[in-house]
């Protein structure tokens, strides 16, 4: 049977760690907080406190060689690349990293990681999804702090690439979504020129949302 190793088990790795146990999977589930393995330990037997940027540590504590090891480490991006640092020198074979920012998710690729996962951006992905064809709901409170909102474009958008408009709103925004036409294409280049009767779909913090809005209901 393969053996998955978990490491970070804040709300996301929590439940990656529990569904796997769920489908009979041998897992190790590792992170630096007593409370967080106290409480996954009612559903792996193998879940241990320590620091995942230990090489010795994490030999100790079987973390060599493994099929696969899940990065979800949420707070700090340099302890997710140390820790990617130590799993690549203990010759684990499939890493999938959880990234912060795009900037960090970049490292990872760079540092070897088999795959980069962003769970917002994709958790909001699925729910663009379900909104892009309902013409009526045009926003929707992602999280007490992220906002997703949908709208066709200005005229002071035509023409800018996407990551023209995103650094206006100081890169707190990310485009999500467009609609060309009749189709939605939800893998955007950052050099895409925005044109005229597109509809755009962005996530971002509220505030930064609210001002896209703003400017764009001034412009109507």
């Amino acid at each position: 049977m393969k053996t998955y190793a978990v490491i970070g088990l804040g709300k996301f790795g929590f439940h990656i760690a529990k569904g796997l146990a769920e489908q009979g999977m041998d897992i190790i589930a590792i992170d630096n907080d007593p409370h967080k393995i106290q409480v996954i330990s009612e559903y792996i037997e193998d879940a241990i406190i320590l620091d995942s940027t230990d090489i010795k540590a994490l030999q100790e504590a079987g973390v060599v060689g493994l099929d696969t090891v899940i990065i979800s480490i949420g707070d700090s991006s340099d302890l997710s690349i140390l820790t990617l640092m130590a799993l690549k020198e203990l010759e684990n074979k499939t890493i999938i990293a959880k990234a912060i920012t795009l900037t960090h998710g970049e490292i990872l690729a760079r540092l070897g990681a088999f795959k980069v996962i962003y769970p917002e951006r994709e958790s909001a992905k699925k729910l663009v999804e379900n909104l892009v064809g309902n013409v009526v709901i045009d926003q929707v409170d992602f999280s007490s702090t992220i906002k997703i909102a949908k709208f066709s474009v200005t005229q002071s958008l035509i023409g800018k690439q996407v990551k023209d408009i995103e650094a206006m709103f100081e890169n707190e925004i990310h485009l999500i979504a467009c609609k060309t036409r009749d189709n939605w294409t939800f893998d955007v280049e950052k050099t895409y020129k925005i044109r005229e009767n597109d509809m755009l779909a962005f996530i971002g913090k509220k505030a930064f949302i609210e001002k896209l809005r703003n400017l764009t209901k001034s412009e109507n």
